[in-house]
């Protein structure tokens, strides 16, 4: 089964180069140049990667983010942004993005971002699961429940409650996260991984702003704590 990548970009060389370096690597590109038309593309067919500009006409690249992360909860999302401020990463990231890239960027790094997530989302499990009574995580359907009640994540998301509830009480470094949640040959910052947190709370913590569950390693990175 081809891997299917919308891509969504406004400028149409940046567009047709970008597609022509994907489709040498096997991928099935469906390319749109307005933020409605790649969410009309993402409805008819089932997107695995969506590689998103921030700049688009009409609905922006964020808002595309946000509709698709509600609307198809696994799919990967990959931002394209001209600018260099943080703020406008986190707000990518905040929004639902698993990574993202500044342009100008090489085409064939994004090839390599685009397998990296595909590996997140792909990974075969034994039939097992993790359960500390007031979550459960099942390692082969990749579903991760609450008191029983289902809660969606992201692929990302997944990786990193993965990797926290597999070592309950033992303080996981930002780095640490950032290998083994986007893989080893990421290229960014430890910002990722606290905004992911950020996210990860508001869906599973009883009150965000006092986290008993994700819990700050202060000058570390952060820990799992088993009720």
């Amino acid at each position: 089964m081809s891997v299917k990548v919308l891509l969504v970009e406004d400028e149409a060389n940046i567009r047709q180069f970008t597609k022509i370096n994907l489709e040498r690597e096997g991928f099935e590109i469906f390319e749109a140049e307005s933020g409605e038309e790649g969410l009309k593309l993402a409805k008819e067919n089932k997107i695995h990667v969506a590689v998103l500009d921030v700049m688009l006409p009409g609905i922006d690249g964020y808002e595309v983010c946000r509709q698709l992360r509600q609307d198809y909860p696994t799919i990967a999302i990959i931002m394209l942004t001209a600018k260099t401020q943080d703020t406008d990463k986190i707000n990518g990231l905040e929004k639902g993005a698993d990574d993202y890239m500044s342009k100008p960027f090489n085409p064939r790094e994004l090839v390599l971002r685009i397998k990296a997530v595909l590996r997140r989302t792909d990974v075969e499990e034994d039939s097992q699961t993790i359960d500390d009574e007031t979550f459960k995580l099942d390692l082969y359907s990749r579903s991760f429940s609450k008191n029983g009640k289902e809660i969606t994540l992201t692929p990302t998301e997944y990786n990193i409650v993965k990797l926290l509830m597999e070592n309950p009480g033992k303080a996981i470094s930002r780095n640490e996260l950032m290998d083994k949640a986007w893989g080893e040959n990421f290229v960014g910052d430890a910002k990722i991984v606290d905004v992911n947190i950020r996210r990860l709370r508001s869906k599973i913590e009883d009150d965000s702003n006092n986290p008993k569950y994700i819990l700050t390693v202060w000058g570390v990175g952060y820990k799992w704590h088993k009720e």
